[in-house]
């Protein structure tokens, strides 16, 4: 395998996620915890403090990782900090009404370090009230990390540790045969939403989803695409679908106002 033509490397697909995080002292934590891994992409979305990034707690507790701190993005939504990834993970203690598939930290690791199509994102929530059931809906796939059933609470950076260790030990034991060489083209997260929005505009035109009463029919499609991982000539074939339904309805609606 020719690996300059191949970018195997883990530490440049993966990106860490902090939700409107409470304490400054934790998103300096966290730099520390991904840097101490090898790991750099730091996006925090809508953090308590605006300002957090020059914090005093930030900066002290990130202790030698002030790099990663001063280079992390602030946005203000998820969509924004999940630009450019295919593949995105939810840490969550708690199952959803929805379900995604559920996995530990080692087997999520090791997908990632086999699978060099995957520009992946891990998603932590507040640690005042964990992640939103619509961010967590935006996701691949849910990853909990084993704990006691006594006692299973984490600081929010001992949980981007775990990870983070798990990550760097998936990458750095890669047995080479096992990557998978095959450039698949993973749609983007932002091509499924479009594709999810174009295919909810066409179930609403032939009357399957009652937009006034949706139920939970979109997110368990996104669920149901989300554990296909889509390839981008997937999702154009499913917008070319929604198109032509749309075509037929609005030819349909044409006629019957002409008759």
């Amino acid at each position: 395998m020719n690996l300059e033509k191949i970018n195997t490397s883990l530490f440049n697909r993966l990106r860490f996620i902090l939700v409107e995080t409470s304490s400054a002292g934790n998103v300096g934590a966290t730099a520390r915890a991904i840097k101490t891994m090898g790991f750099s992409d730091l996006v925090l979305v809508n953090p308590r403090f605006p300002d957090v990034l020059c914090s005093q707690e930030a900066i002290a507790l990130s202790s030698g990782a002030y790099d990663i701190l001063s280079k992390a993005r602030v946005v203000s939504n998820i969509s924004q900090a999940l630009e450019g990834c295919n593949f995105a993970a939810a840490l969550s203690t708690r199952l959803r009404k929805f379900h995604l598939p559920l996995t530990t930290p080692r087997n999520w690791a090791t997908q990632l370090a086999r699978n060099t199509d995957l520009k992946a994102a891990v998603i932590f929530g507040s640690e005042r009230y964990g992640l939103p059931n619509k961010i967590v809906e935006k996701c691949n796939i849910m990853v909990s990390i084993p704990a006691s059933v006594k006692y299973s609470s984490l600081n929010l950076s001992q949980a981007v540790q775990i990870l983070a260790y798990e990550c760097q030990v998936a990458a750095n034991n890669l047995d080479l045969k096992q990557v998978i060489e095959a450039k698949n083209n993973v749609a983007s997260l932002e091509d499924v939403g479009r594709m999810l929005s174009h295919l909810e505009e066409a179930l609403v035109g032939i009357n399957f989803l009652d937009p006034l009463n949706p139920r939970k029919l979109m997110p368990r499609l996104r669920r149901l695409f989300s554990r296909s991982q889509l390839r981008n000539e997937e999702v154009n074939i499913m917008r070319g679908i929604a198109r032509k339904i749309l075509k037929k309805t609005k030819q349909k609606q044409h006629t019957d106002c002409s008759s």
